[in-house]
């Protein structure tokens, strides 16, 4: 006479165990999603580094006014997407040699690339970058958008 099946808290008890692996699966996806972006970073600004290193080789001066938004700054890899090429420098078209089809744009939605060249005659540049955590020997201590910067020296944060 009895009739098989679960009670109304058994069934409330396992929708909350459900939930309490759910959320923990979630908290743990985050970690490698941002580890994830922060390698992706680092490797997008070698990349560019060595497009910068190519056209200086070439054209014995690091890209100026070419992507000056504000006190000649401007951001790599946002829309209008930009190449690097011997004539134009940054910009929307290339013209003679081309160093970078694309130029890569952050992966996360929290920072930007921020190209500056630091002299009137083109001689060195700076771009800022963030990340959020350690990546190789590169660890910013507070994230921020701009707590590590590359140069014609190399790759450092603070």
């Amino acid at each position: 006479m009895f009739k098989k099946g679960f009670t109304l808290i058994e069934l409330l008890v396992v929708i909350a165990i459900i939930g309490l692996l759910a959320t923990m699966v979630a908290a743990s996806l985050k970690n490698p999603q941002a580890k994830s972006r922060d390698a992706r970073r680092v490797a997008d600004i070698k990349q560019i580094r060595s497009a910068l290193e190519l056209y200086f080789s070439d054209v014995n001066f690091y890209p100026t006014g070419t992507i000056a938004t504000v006190a000649q700054n401007g951001t790599l890899g946002v829309s209008p997407r930009l190449m690097l090429s011997s004539t134009n420098g940054f910009n929307t078209s290339v013209a003679g040699a081309t160093y970078m089809g694309k130029v890569p744009a952050d992966p996360g939605v929290d920072s930007g690339y921020v190209y500056t060249y630091a002299s009137t005659n083109g001689s060195t540049y700076t771009i800022t970058f963030g990340l959020t955590g350690k990546t190789g020997s590169l660890t910013c201590g507070t994230y921020s958008a701009t707590c590590c910067t590359a140069s014609p020296a190399g790759i450092t944060c603070t």
